[in-house]
Formats: C-alpha cells, sequence, structure tokens
C-alpha cells in the first residue's frame, strides 16, 4: 500500500545528514539531469551521504575528445558518463584506485603517432605502468577492451585521448551498440557509488534558433567554451540528426527511462549549462511525462556567476523555460506542480540575472527555499558541500 504524506522540513537538517553519512548505502534516490563538469565536485561530496544517487547524462556532447570519437565511430558521446561515473566513484583503497587513475588518464596531446601508437601498445599488452599495476582478473577484462579498440580503431587520432573513453567505446562497440552494459562493467570495476545513464543511446546533436533569428547545431557553439560565446539569447533547443543540418528529429525514451525517473525520491535540475547540460536532458520525448508521473519533489538549483548560454536571461525567463520543456509532451495536462515544487536560491551571497522576484515565481506555484548555498571558498558558485546538504534535507 502506498499513501501520500506531507510534512515540514528543515534545510539543512543535520540530524538527518548524520543518518545518511553513517548509512550511506541506504541513502536516498536524488536523481540529477545535468552533464559536463559542473555537478563534479557536489557528485562526490554526495556520495559521502548516499550510494543511490540516479545522474542521468546528455549524450549530446560535440566537442572536444568527444567528438572525435563520435565522428569516427557515429556513437553517442561518452565523455560525460565517464566523467560521472570518475566523480563517483571509490577512490578510497576500498575501491580500485589503480583502474580510477588508468580511466583518469589521457595521452599526450603533444606526441607525434608513432609515440601515441606505441603507449597504447604498451596498455594493450599490459606493459604500462598505470595497466600493469592493476590486479587480476580485471587487468584481463580492461586488456580485452584495449584489443577491441585496436580492432576497430583504423586511423583514429589518439592525440589528447581519454582512456576512459576508449574503454567504453570499445564496450560499446562489443556489446552491439548498447551503453547500458558497459556502464554497469565500468561502475563495477570503479566501484561507482550511484547510478549514470545517457537519457538515450542516440547520437543525434543539439540544435538551437537565436533570438537573433540565427541556427546553430552542436553543442560546443552555444557553451562558449570552444567556440566565441553565441551572440544572441537562444530563442529555442531540439535535437536534430546531423551536425550542419538543423531539421528536428524525433527521439524517444525507453521505459527503463521512465521507470528510472519514477524510481526517484527527489528530482533536481542542477547547475551547469542551462541549455546544453540541463534543458538539452528534457528534449527527447517522454521525459516530462515520467517526471510528472514521479510522485516526489522537484527542485531547480539555477546557476550563480555567468553562464554564456543565458543571454538575456533573468532567473524567471529560466524557470518559464524549464517549465515550457518539462510540459512539452502534454502541456494541457502536466501542470506546473508536477514538475517543479522548489527552486534553491542563496539571495545573500549568490548572483542571479535579474534579482530573485519571490512573488512571480509563487504565483507559479513554486517556492522559493531560500538558503546558505554559496560559501566564502566557493563564491561566487555554490558550495558542494552546502547544496548536497540543502537536497539531502529535502528528501
Amino acid at each position: 500500500m502506498r499513501i501520500k504524506i506531507e510534512r515540514e522540513v528543515r534545510v539543512p537538517d543535520p540530524i538527518k545528514l548524520e543518518r545518511y553519512r553513517r548509512t550511506p548505502d541506504l541513502g536516498p534516490r536524488i536523481l540529477f539531469f545535468s552533464g559536463g563538469t559542473a555537478l563534479k565536485k557536489t557528485s562526490s561530496v554526495l556520495a559521502q551521504y548516499t550510494h543511490n544517487s540516479i545522474h542521468v547524462i546528455t549524450p549530446f556532447d560535440s566537442g572536444g575528445s568527444s567528438a572525435v570519437i563520435r565522428n569516427h565511430f557515429n556513437m553517442l558521446a561518452v565523455g560525460d558518463i565517464r566523467n560521472r561515473l570518475m566523480a563517483l566513484a571509490d577512490q578510497s583503497v576500498l575501491g580500485n584506485p589503480e583502474i580510477y587513475r588508468l580511466f583518469s588518464y589521457r595521452l599526450p596531446s603533444d606526441a607525434d603517432e608513432n609515440e601515441l601508437r606505441a603507449e597504447f601498445e604498451e596498455m594493450m599488452e599490459c606493459k604500462h605502468r598505470l595497466v600493469r599495476d592493476i590486479p587480476a582478473p580485471m587487468r584481463k577484462i580492461i586488456r580485452n577492451h584495449f584489443i577491441k579498440f585496436a580492432d576497430i580503431m583504423d586511423d583514429f587520432n589518439l592525440r589528447g585521448a581519454s582512456i576512459g573513453n576508449i574503454i567504453l567505446t570499445a564496450g560499446y562497440i562489443s556489446n552491439r551498440r548498447h551503453i547500458d552494459p558497459v556502464i554497469y562493467i565500468f561502475s563495477k570495476l570503479v566501484e561507482v557509488r550511484g547510478i549514470v545513464r545517457p537519457t538515450v543511446n542516440k547520437d543525434v546533436h543539439l540544435a538551437a534558433e537565436l533570438e537573433d533569428g540565427t541556427f546553430v547545431v552542436g553543442q560546443h557553439l552555444l557553451t562558449g567554451k570552444e567556440a566565441s560565446p553565441i551572440g544572441s539569447g537562444i530563442k529555442k533547443l531540439w535535437l536534430a540528426e546531423k551536425l550542419g543540418d538543423s531539421t528536428p528529429c524525433t527521439v524517444q525514451i525507453r521505459e527503463k527511462m521512465t521507470k528510472l525517473i519514477n524510481s526517484a525520491e527527489l528530482i533536481c535540475y542542477p547547475l551547469g549549462s542551462f541549455y546544453s547540460s540541463v534543458v538539452a536532458n528534457l528534449l527527447p520525448e517522454g521525459i516530462g511525462k515520467a517526471v510528472s508521473e514521479s510522485n516526489c519533489p522537484k527542485v531547480f538549483t539555477p546557476n550563480t556567476g555567468t553562464d554564456p548560454e543565458l543571454k538575456g536571461h533573468s532567473l524567471n525567463d529560466q524557470i518559464n523555460k524549464l517549465l515550457y520543456y518539462l510540459r512539452k509532451d502534454d502541456p494541457e495536462n502536466i501542470e506546473i506542480k508536477d514538475v517543479l515544487n522548489f527552486v534553491l536560491v542563496d539571495s545573500v551571497n549568490g548572483i542571479y540575472p535579474g534579482g530573485i522576484d519571490k512573488k512571480a515565481i509563487n504565483k507559479l506555484g513554486i517556492r522559493v527555499i531560500d538558503c546558505e548555498l554559496v560559501s566564502e571558498k566557493s563564491t561566487p558558485y555554490l558550495d558542494p558541500e552546502l547544496l548536497s546538504q540543502a537536497l539531502l534535507s529535502l528528501t
């Protein structure tokens, strides 16, 4: 029998936090829609309190070493998945620190092709120090992935390549282009304290229309990291099949993603690049419907400081955009309260574009939780410890 109970909570709640810290195996299932590196430190802190957090990661990255692998093998981006797995990995002696070091390693970006091939062959033959240190039988599992990658790599450019990405890619190809089995193996190898899944297992890209009428295709062109910041605000975001072609495509989530979302005890739309990390995860069909059917609190933790993707966006604009994408599956029947209940801010130490208009937010039926989230050490950004404590207290 399931019943609904409403109660008051304290934010932060020191007693609840201590309970979670002592029994993280029984910790709450907080689900994040995210990508990139913004939540990396928070994920590591969170793993001290719960081993059950759920991380739904955007697989649409089209920049850096992820782009090289995507272009070569026609696959989803695995870089952000690897990054989150590493953030949640047990790095103590109880975990597998040798494997963690290997998966975190990148081949030199300034070496010539012969040197790169020689170092890769060293790894494949288990002569490389990072592979040699890994105990059996895990070393053999990893070696098999190197051998598989060698079979399929052809003229792949190894310069600056992430070893973790290479192993994930080899596992992906070996498992008939299914990503879940290799994530499972990877998670076991490095003792990941949580669940990491891509939103969809599809090779598609982000496309955007800007306020000035121009179109941009490719996540790397939106973030302001690998290309010049966009000159105009983002008007609309969608998915497209190919770089250079903004034609929208339809991507549907699988039933198991719906079940994963429905299992959450708290759903968080967290800090990070607003469009390419957070909204990107909400684009596949079925996400908004699954969120609306999940009977748990939903909270938005907006960025403090500057996000190049939020050109011309106030905090209220962000909330309205978030609601638009969360309700797009069925805007007539999905109510605001079904997809967003709280906005978590620090009005004293945080910097929010346009300020915090609590009256306008409350009119939407959304409650503002105002507490300390920015520390002297982290300013102007959210402090991972303070943010984790606030979120854990809401469960």
